[in-house]
């Protein structure tokens, strides 16, 4: 058999303390019940779709951001390497499509998801979770998934181990290329000293 992938950090964070995921969870209820905003991500995406698009969720969490784009009336489905996010999502969050999976198998035809889609999104820092010799196969995995007028929309902080640079060259290398880079999720303009980065790319 084939070996599995380098395990990510969020997969090693889990492991070390197995009340870490239910923990994320219940956070994230916590802020819901609060009233918080919890959708902006998924507002700049629907922003660049047509109502009905197919949308992947890459590293969903417990589901959030594929939630919103479904209640608007997108076609989601979300993918997390965390069997207890899923479960969260399922429960919390009925109509998506939600799957266990690694982004760095990623294999959605072989699930009887035949389709490509519009649109690809990936918040909360995934990215920067992803084990280093992942990376480029994750990306890779991703490409091969979307449209040929698909757009990924990528999102992660910096000092998080993964430069900036570093992830566009991997995309570039991937079959990506940058359309817009923002520093935040509501707009703002990349610059050398931003601190976030949220990377619209499309493929070549």
């Amino acid at each position: 058999m084939p070996d599995r992938p380098e395990p990510s950090a969020w997969t090693r964070m889990t492991q070390e303390d197995p009340s870490h995921s239910a923990a994320y969870v219940q956070r994230f209820r916590t802020l819901a019940e609060q009233g918080m905003d919890l959708v902006g991500e998924a507002r700049l995406v629907d922003a660049m779709l047509p109502r009905g698009s197919r949308v992947l969720d890459a590293g969903c969490g417990p589901g959030r951001v594929g939630a919103h784009l479904h209640e608007v009336g997108h076609r989601v489905v979300g993918v997390d390497v965390d069997p207890v996010l899923i479960a969260a999502a399922e429960e919390d969050h009925p109509g998506p499509r939600w799957l266990v999976g690694d982004l760095a198998e990623l294999d959605l035809p072989a699930q009887g998801i035949d389709e490509p889609f519009d649109a690809i999104v990936s918040a909360g820092n995934v990215m920067a979770f992803l084990a280093p010799s992942t990376r480029g196969a994750v990306l890779r995995r991703l490409r091969a998934h979307i449209a040929a007028d698909g757009r990924a929309v990528l999102g992660f902080g910096a000092g998080r181990g993964y430069a900036f640079d570093e992830f566009l060259d991997d995309a570039r290398a991937a079959g990506w290329a940058p359309d817009l880079l923002l520093s935040t999720w509501d707009l703002r303009p990349f610059a050398p000293d931003s601190d976030f980065l949220v990377a619209v790319l499309r493929p070549v």
